[in-house]
């Protein structure tokens, strides 16, 4: 594991925001880790430092905006947006889709990068995609601060991660014995 690597799992730590247990995952797969990143986000120095480790991965993918879903994605977007000098803007769910809503829009052509918290399977960064791709945008990469899919989640663009681990997922119904054991809870993103 790199020094970097390292310097982000304190912070997540620090923050307690990697938890262990028995959760179910947005996917709705089951899992005994779960990185609760709302509690490194309410420390913007933390999440500050989170994206400056971030942002020279981006370095090959120029963009005017940043788009976020909302609620993970919101602050990493917002704070990217501002480290790189980019607008931002969010895409909120609405009948559990999400949409462009505010009268947010896109120019042709206009390249954009979509910023995520953590990404497991990349259903919610795919939606957003879908959005830039209906509205004639140029999508230019996904960026997370956790691939949780460890390399196996890709998309149209490059995918670009602070840190990627791999976490074994399951099923409902292939729980191990000592994931079933224990109460299911559903932290949230």
């Amino acid at each position: 594991m790199s020094s970097s690597d390292e310097e982000v799992l304190q912070i997540f730590r620090d923050s307690r925001a990697l938890l262990t247990g028995h959760f179910v995952l947005r996917s709705g797969l089951h899992s005994g880790h779960f990185f609760q990143c709302a509690q490194v986000c309410q420390h913007m120095d933390k999440v500050t430092r989170l994206i400056e480790l971030l942002r020279p991965k981006l370095a090959a993918h120029a963009c005017r905006t940043v788009l976020a879903p909302a609620m993970g994605g919101l602050v990493v977007g917002q704070e990217l947006a501002r480290q790189i000098g980019a607008r931002f803007v969010f895409a909120e769910k609405e009948n559990d889709r999400l949409v462009l809503r505010r009268n947010f829009t896109f120019a042709p052509g206009e390249r954009v990068i979509v910023a995520e918290d953590v990404v497991t399977r990349g259903g919610r960064a795919q939606e957003c995609l879908d959005l830039l791709a209906a509205a004639g945008a140029t999508p230019v990469a996904v960026a997370a601060l956790v691939d949780r899919s460890s390399g196996q989640t890709t998309f149209s663009v490059p995918f670009v991660s602070l840190l990627s681990l791999s976490f074994p997922t399951y099923p409902a119904d292939k729980l191990p014995p000592e994931l079933a054991a224990l109460p299911a809870t559903k932290p949230g993103s």
